[in-house]
């Protein structure tokens, strides 16, 4: 969600994609006289790192998916509350779910009355389909997949700007928008709930390939007043915006200020004190360092945690000289110390060990471990035997593209001081955490590895497993199978399992799928993290959305008083 990388992130660690998770726990404004907000007053945002974009067709991470349904909406969209109900999919800007004809391959959606932009013009179905469009150009195609893993007739388009016109999709009239699939895909009414289905008025002038990342069209209860990249972003009501078409924003606040560039620590700190307007204040997760602080009852009634419903761990790029042998990437994956990965990112209250890439939260997760070792702690020994057989007894170096973040640069290191046990030499090659998904995103950037993350789109093995791992959906630019994987027996898998009508069946095919992947060893799968946030005292409906990495679920938050 995620990377993208569908890894797809938690706002102040600026973390993974899109999660379809359940919460396991959370609370509300302590303080609040109560867990329902009021109406107006302004919510802060504390952020370690800028969003990655404001152009929804080119960020994908939850952080930003969170962001996007203040100023955006989609055809349909994920449901408000915790656990599974957040992750149910529900009509947005669409009258409902869509109709599907007798062959699955043609999509029909109406738009409701009375949709505007925030200059007050009509949405119509021309702008999504313009919407739609601009995510096949190739200068900005970096976000969400499923528009070209799933329309007809997009193999060679490259968008509005160049190519022109999309024939499989089609406006029979203003609120009618018809979608042509390549081949039936059951979950197509999640699809057009993704980033990539944000309409814009359909004049290429007014909006171009970088108009949108720094200035946004809104079509959601908010608008952008001012953006300096890096710094601070607020938004303000877009007074075009009609609640009476829209049964899942609330927009209780006026008004949303995000700061952004600001220390880990320093956000701990000052949620955990909660001082003037910080008491109107929301962040992601608490650094592991700040744990025990707080666990006193004050601190406990402002705090919330839940599952990210993702999964952390290090792509092996197997293009790459040496990550091209099954031999030794099973050696990196015999002589990685979970333990120590895990405790680099907080301990057990923040992090669960994984074995498998799908998390327990996805339907269809099957357990196994499949490169074992006692304690979790790594099995260097068994690492050199391989790395012998594959003619490298004296070890081997590789580059790992890690994010210049505290908690990601400390699972790094831990997975630098394991393999150096097995004589691989880890060197780091450190990327700024609001631009990292977009390169190591673009093969011709990508080093020899990366620690990343992916969450689901929709509760779906099917938004988990194709994108990380279909060879036939490798990208030179907004690339999520960063491990580069062309298996034609995967291949084949995927295809037959998404051809599959019967979920159970086809979700019992995704966990059987992912051990037949983890044989291949394109990735090593290290943890399912977990989020612990502290809120201001007066903030009122927080709580962790199961759909967005576990952050606080944006649309639904507010303040207990509007005047403090």
């Amino acid at each position: 969600m995620k990377q993208r990388f569908s890894i797809p992130a938690l706002a102040a660690a600026a973390v993974l994609l899109l999660a379809g998770c359940t919460s396991a726990g959370s609370g509300s404004g302590g303080d609040g006289p109560s867990s329902t907000p009021v109406k107006g007053g302004t919510v802060d945002v504390l952020l370690n790192a800028d969003f990655s974009h404001l152009d929804p067709v080119q960020g994908f991470d939850g952080g930003v998916n969170n962001f996007y349904r203040l100023i955006y909406r989609t055809l349909t969209t994920q449901s408000t509350g915790e656990g599974a109900k957040g992750t149910e999919m529900v009509p947005d800007l669409a009258t409902d779910l869509g109709t599907v004809s007798d062959d699955g391959l043609q999509w029909t959606f109406t738009l409701k009355d009375d949709l505007k932009f925030e200059d007050g013009t009509p949405i119509t179905s021309k702008d999504v389909k313009f919407g739609v469009e601009r995510s096949f150009d190739p200068a900005i195609a970096v976000g969400s997949p499923y528009a070209r893993l799933t329309i007809a007739g997009t193999d060679s388009y490259e968008g509005p700007y160049i190519t022109g016109d999309l024939p499989s999709i089609q406006t029979p009239d203003d609120q009618t928008i018809v979608f042509t699939l390549k081949e039936p895909f059951a979950d197509f009414a999640s699809v057009v709930g993704q980033n990539s289905f944000t309409p814009f008025p359909a004049d290429t002038e007014r909006v171009t390939t970088t108009s949108l990342d720094k200035m946004p069209i809104a079509s959601g209860p908010y608008k952008v007043d001012s953006y300096e990249r890096g710094s601070q972003l607020k938004l303000v009501r877009n007074d075009s915006w009609d609640p009476k078409t829209d049964d899942v924003r609330k927009a209780y606040p006026d008004g949303f200020d995000f700061t952004f560039g600001l220390d880990a620590s320093t956000i701990d700190e000052r949620m955990i004190a909660g001082q003037g307007d910080d008491a109107n204040a929301i962040a992601g997760s608490v650094q592991a360092a700040s744990i025990s602080r707080i666990q006193t009852p004050a601190l406990k009634a402002r705090t919330i945690a839940g599952l990210q419903g993702c999964t952390t761990y290090m792509g092996l790029n197997t293009t790459k000289p040496n990550m091209d042998n099954p031999l030794v990437r099973q050696a990196i994956a015999y002589a990685i110390d979970r333990e120590s990965v895990k405790d680099a990112s907080g301990g057990s209250q923040l992090a669960d060990i994984a074995t498998t890439m799908l998390p327990p939260t996805v339907a269809g997760h099957t357990e196994f471990d499949l490169y074992p070792s006692k304690d979790n702690a790594g099995d260097p020994e068994k690492a050199k035997e391989l790395l012998a057989e594959a003619g490298l007894p004296d070890g081997f170096s590789f580059t790992l593209d890690i994010r210049s973040q505290p908690k990601m640069q400390a699972q790094a290191e831990a997975v630098q001081q394991a393999l150096a046990k097995a004589g691989i030499t880890v060197n780091f090659n450190l990327i700024d955490t609001s631009t990292y998904y977009e390169v190591i995103g673009t093969t011709s950037q990508q080093n020899d590895a990366a620690i990343t993350g992916w969450c689901p789109d929709w509760a779906s093995g099917s938004t988990f497993l194709p994108p990380l791992f279909d060879g036939s959906q490798i990208f030179p630019k907004g690339n999520s199978n960063i491990a580069q994987l062309n298996d034609p027996a995967v291949n084949e898998r995927i295809a037959e399992i998404r051809a599959m009508t019967d979920t159970d069946e086809a979700n019992a095919a995704w966990g059987a799928l992912d051990e037949q992947i983890q044989k291949l060893v394109p990735t090593v799968p290290l943890l399912f993290e977990k989020t612990v946030m502290v809120v201001g005292a007066n903030v009122a409906g927080a709580y962790s959305h199961a759909g967005y990495s576990g952050g606080i679920d944006y649309v639904s938050v507010g303040l207990s008083s509007a005047g403090k």
